[in-house]
C-alpha cells in the first residue's frame, strides 16, 4: 500500500509518537543548559542575558528557515522534512555535548532552530488527515505529545545534571536518533501529489510567507494574538530555571520535576477537556477563555511568596492549553490543503519574531531584577509583565471572535 493511502488512524498515531520523541529530546536540555551557560559566563546576571540571546537566536533561525521548511514540505511531502529534522538535532545535540566554550553552544543554538522548524511540517500533517471541524481536537493531541514529552524529558534531564552537566545532551542526541530510525520504518506521507505545490522562493522567504497571514482579516488578528501568546510563554525558557534557583534555591531535579508537572497538566487540558469545552462553546471562546486563564497563572507566579504557591500556580495556567489547538484550529480554515505547509511556516514566523524579542526582553528584565542594585524590586517581575501581554491578548482575541461572528451573521 502506498504511504499516502494508509489508514488515516495510523497515520495519526505514528506523528503523534514522533512529536512525542522529539520533546523528549529537546525537554532533557531544559534544567541543565542554563546551568552550563552560567559556568561558561560565571555570572547569574549574564547567564540571564545570555540565555535569552541564545534562545532568541534559535528563533531567529527559525523566522528564516521555517517558512523555506514549511514550502518544501508542500512541494516534496510531510515525511522527508520530518525525517532530515530528526536527524539534523540529533547530530546538533551531540555537538552541543562536546561543547568546550560558549561559542559552540551559540553553533548549537543556532542548527537546532534550523532542525526544529520541522514542527510547523507536524502540524501540517495533522491538518493533511484531519477534517476541519476535528482540527482543534487534532491540534489538541498533538499539544498532548508534545506535553508527554515535556513530562518524561525535565523529569530526566533533571536526573542526568544531577550526574554531569552534558549526559543530558548526550541522552537528547540519541533519542532524536531514534527518532529519524523510527520514522523511516512507520512513518507514512500524508500529502498526496494531486495537493502539493510547486516551490517558489518568493513564498518560502518569510516576508513573503507573512503575506498570506493578510488575505484574511481574521487571519491577520489570529496571527497577532498568535505573537502575544508566544511572547508571553518565552517567558518560561527565558528565566524560568533561573528564578527557580535564585528565588526558592530549586536544584535541576526540582526544576524538572516541577516542569513534568506542567507538562502533565497541559497534556490532560489538550488531549483530554479541549475536544470537551470546544463542542460546548467553539474554537473563538475557547481560545479567549485560554488566554485569560493563562494571564491569571503568570500573574500569580510572579507574585507566588514562596515556591509552593509558585508550584501552585500551574494550575490556572494549566488552562493556557485551551488556547494553542485552537487558534491552530482557526488559522488552517482559512486556506486551501496545499498551502497548510505555508501557513504553517508563516505562523512559525510570526512565533519566531516573538520568540526573537521575548526572550532578550525577558532575559534582561531579570537581569535588572537581581543582583545587589537591581533596577526593578521584585524577581518576579518578568512574570507579571508577561502576564498583562496575554492579557491583552485575550482582549484582541475576544475583539477578533466578535467581529467575525458579526460578519458571520450579516453573511447568512
Amino acid at each position: 500500500m502506498s504511504p499516502v493511502l494508509r489508514p488515516r488512524k495510523a497515520a495519526m498515531a505514528f506523528i503523534l509518537v514522533t512529536a512525542a520523541l522529539d520533546v523528549v529530546a529537546m525537554g532533557i536540555v531544559i534544567p541543565v543548559l542554563p546551568a552550563l551557560i552560567e559556568e561558561f559566563s560565571g555570572s547569574d546576571a549574564r547567564a540571564g542575558t545570555i540565555n535569552g540571546a541564545l534562545i532568541a537566536l534559535w528563533a531567529l533561525m527559525q523566522f528564516f528557515s521555517s517558512p523555506v521548511i514549511g514550502s518544501l514540505s508542500d512541494r516534496f511531502g510531510r515525511r522527508p522534512v520530518i525525517l532530515l529534522s530528526a536527524l539534523g538535532l540529533a547530530a546538533d545535540y551531540v555537538l552541543m555535548a562536546l561543547a568546550p566554550g560558549l561559542w559552540w553552544l551559540v553553533v548549537g543554538r543556532a542548527v537546532a532552530g534550523i532542525t526544529s522548524s520541522s514542527f510547523t511540517t507536524v502540524f501540517a500533517y495533522m491538518a493533511d488527515v484531519t477534517p476541519p471541524e476535528r482540527r482543534a481536537q487534532a491540534y489538541g493531541m498533538v499539544g498532548a505529545a508534545f506535553s508527554a514529552g515535556f513530562i518524561a524529558g525535565p523529569l530526566l534531564g533533571g536526573l542526568l545534571g544531577e550526574l554531569s552537566p552534558r549526559a543530558p545532551f548526550w541522552a537528547a542526541g540519541a533519542l532524536s536518533g531514534l527518532t529519524f530510525l523510527y520514522g523511516v520504518v512507520v512513518l507514512p506521507e500524508s500529502l498526496a501529489p494531486v495537493n502539493r505545490m510547486a516551490f517558489s522562493w518568493r513564498r518560502a522567504n518569510p516576508f513573503g510567507a507573512l503575506r498570506l497571514l493578510r488575505s484574511h482579516p481574521e487571519l491577520s488578528g489570529l496571527a497577532l494574538v498568535n505573537f502575544l501568546l508566544h511572547f508571553s510563554h518565552h517567558v518560561f525558557s527565558a528565566v524560568f530555571v533561573l528564578y527557580a534557583a535564585h528565588r526558592f534555591g530549586w536544584s535541576a531535579w526540582d526544576v524538572g520535576l516541577l516542569l513534568a508537572m506542567v507538562g502533565a497538566l497541559d497534556m490532560a487540558v489538550q488531549g483530554l477537556l479541549v475536544p470537551h469545552v470546544v463542542k460546548r462553546l467553539g474554537d473563538r471562546a475557547t481560545l479567549v477563555l485560554g488566554l485569560f486563564a493563562g494571564a491569571v497563572g503568570l500573574g500569580c507566579m510572579g507574585l507566588a511568596p514562596d515556591g509552593h504557591w509558585f508550584a501552585l500556580a500551574i494550575l490556572p495556567n494549566a488552562l493556557w492549553g485551551l488556547a494553542m489547538p485552537t487558534i491552530q484550529s482557526l488559522m488552517t480554515q482559512r486556506v486551501s490543503p496545499s498551502e497548510q505547509g505555508q501557513l504553517q511556516g508563516a505562523s512559525m514566523s510570526v512565533a519566531s519574531v516573538a520568540g526573537i524579542l521575548s526572550p532578550v526582553f525577558f532575559g534582561s528584565v531579570y537581569s535588572a531584577s537581581v543582583g545587589t542594585d537591581p533596577l526593578f524590586p521584585h524577581p518576579g517581575t518578568p512574570f507579571v509583565i508577561a502576564a498583562l501581554v496575554l492579557l491583552a491578548g485575550a482582549l484582541i482575541g475576544w475583539a477578533v471572535a466578535r467581529r467575525n461572528g458579526r460578519a458571520e451573521s450579516v453573511a447568512a
